[in-house]
C-alpha cells in the first residue's frame, strides 16, 4: 500500500476503482443540542481525508491536525525528492540522518516486520513498482525479473543506529503500509491535547475515533461488501478505537491473461496474494497497529491470522473469505451485525481456546 501513488488511469477494464472499505453508518443526529461540530477535508497521503471534532477548540485543533499530517507526509513520501524516505532510498548505500519522527516510525515498522515474520515488509517497494501498483501502469512481471527484485527485499539488512539509517544500495523503503495509521495516532494525540473528547478521523478508509459520539452512543461504521462496489456487509459499533480494512478489491488490474491481480504483494513470492481471503478488518487501540496488521494478516491467510491473534491478542479482527464466510474474534462479536442482505451469511466466532 503506497502512500504516494500518482492519480491512476481510471479505466474500468484495467484498474479497480479504489473505494473506502469503511464508512459512517446511521450518521444522522450524532450530535446533541449545543454541541459544536467542526470538520475539515483535504487530500493527503494519496487519499481524501475527513476530520470531524466536537466541542470547544475543535476548529484550531483540526487546523493543527491537518498541518501535522502534511508535515508527516513531507517526511515519509517515497516520491517527494525532499522527503527523508526519498533521501534514504536514493542514498546509494550511504548513511542518512533522519528526524525523531521518522526514526520512531521505522522502529515500529521493523518491529512489526519481525513480529509478523516478514508478512509486513517495508522493502517490497521495488516489486510494487514492477507490477505498476505505484504508477498505474500495470503489467505482469516475468518470473526472473521478480526473483532479481526479491534479492533486494529484506528489512533485516537495514541498519539503524540512533537517528542514522543505512540502506544497502539497490533496496528501497515504503511506509505506505503503516503511514496513515501512524499518522492517525499522532492526530488523535493532538486532538486530545486540545481537549477534544469526541471525534471521527477518516483517513481514506482508515477510521479512528475518540470516545463516543456526542450523544454518548458508540460510533457505527459500515463494513464494505468486498464482493461488490455497492452496499455494505454489516455495521460495527466502536468507541475509542481504530478500524482498518485491507482487501484485494481495493486496487487491482486485469492482466492480458484475463486474470485479476490485487495490489497486496506477498513478500515471499513477489506475487499478489491468493490465499482465499477477500478482506481483513482489524480493530485496535492504535491506528498504526491496525494498519500494519490489516495488511500482514491478509498476507498470512485465515489460519495463520487466527494463530497470530491467539498469540498476541491486543486487537480484534473480521476475516471474510472468497467463499463468503465471515470469521470474527470473540471480543467484537457482539458489536457487529450483518446487514439485511447478508443475514444468511455463515459466521464463525473465533475464540482464544479454539476457533469455530
Amino acid at each position: 500500500m503506497n502512500m504516494d501513488t500518482p492519480k491512476m488511469n481510471m479505466k474500468k477494464t484495467v484498474l479497480g476503482i479504489c473505494i473506502p472499505a469503511l464508512f459512517l453508518a446511521g450518521c444522522a443526529g450524532i450530535g446533541k443540542m449545543g454541541t459544536k461540530e467542526f470538520q475539515t477535508s483535504f487530500f493527503a497521503m494519496d487519499t481524501y481525508i475527513s476530520l470531524t471534532a466536537y466541542g470547544e477548540n475543535g476548529d484550531t485543533a483540526l487546523e493543527d491536525a491537518q498541518r501535522k499530517m502534511e508535515e508527516l507526509e513531507a517526511l515519509w513520501s517515497a516520491t517527494d525528492e525532499n522527503s527523508e524516505i526519498y533521501a534514504i532510498n536514493s542514498s546509494g548505500g550511504k548513511t542518512v540522518t533522519v528526524s525523531e519522527e521518522t526514526k520512531d516510525l521505522l522502529d515500529f515498522v521493523f518491529s512489526m516486520a519481525d513480529k509478523t515474520d516478514g508478512a509486513l515488509e517495508p522493502t517490497i517497494y521495488p516489486v510494487l513498482l514492477a507490477w505498476g501498483f505505484t504508477t498505474g501502469e500495470n503489467r505482469i512481471p516475468k518470473e526472473d525479473e521478480l526473483q532479481t527484485l526479491l534479492q533486494d527485499v529484506g528489512h533485516e539488512r537495514i541498519q539503524i543506529e540512533g537517528n542514522e539509517v543505512t540502506l544497502p544500495e539497490g533496496m528501497m523503503l515504503d511506509m505506505g503500509a503503516v503511514g496513515k495509521g501512524y499518522t492517525g495516532d499522532v492526530l488523535v494525540g493532538i486532538l486530545k491535547e486540545a481537549g477534544i473528547t469526541s471525534a471521527l478521523l477518516d483517513l481514506g478508509g482508515n477510521v479512528q475515533v475518540i470516545g463516543t459520539k456526542p450523544d454518548g452512543s458508540r460510533w457505527r461504521l459500515g463494513l464494505r461488501n468486498p464482493f461488490d462496489t455497492e452496499g455494505y456487509l454489516g455495521v460495527l459499533e466502536i468507541a475509542d478505537a481504530a478500524v482498518v480494512t485491507s482487501g484485494s478489491y481495493e486496487r487491482y488490474f486485469i492482466g492480458e491473461d484475463g486474470k485479476r491481480y490485487g495490489h497486496i504483494i506477498d513478500p515471499s513470492t513477489g506475487y499478489p496474494v491468493e490465499n482465499g481471503l477477500a478482506s481483513v478488518t482489524v480493530v485496535a487501540k492504535e491506528g498504526k497497529l491496525g494498519d500494519a496488521l490489516s495488511t500482514s494478516l491478509f498476507i498470512m491467510g485465515r489460519e495463520k491470522a487466527e494463530a497470530y491473534w491467539r498469540e498476541h491478542g491486543d486487537f480484534d479482527m473480521i476475516l471474510i473469505t472468497d467463499e463468503g464466510k465471515l470469521y470474527i474474534t470473540e471480543g467484537i462479536a457482539d458489536a457487529f451485525s450483518l446487514s439485511g442482505g447478508f443475514g444468511n451469511m455463515e459466521v464463525h466466532v473465533v475464540g482464544k481456546d479454539q476457533g469455530e
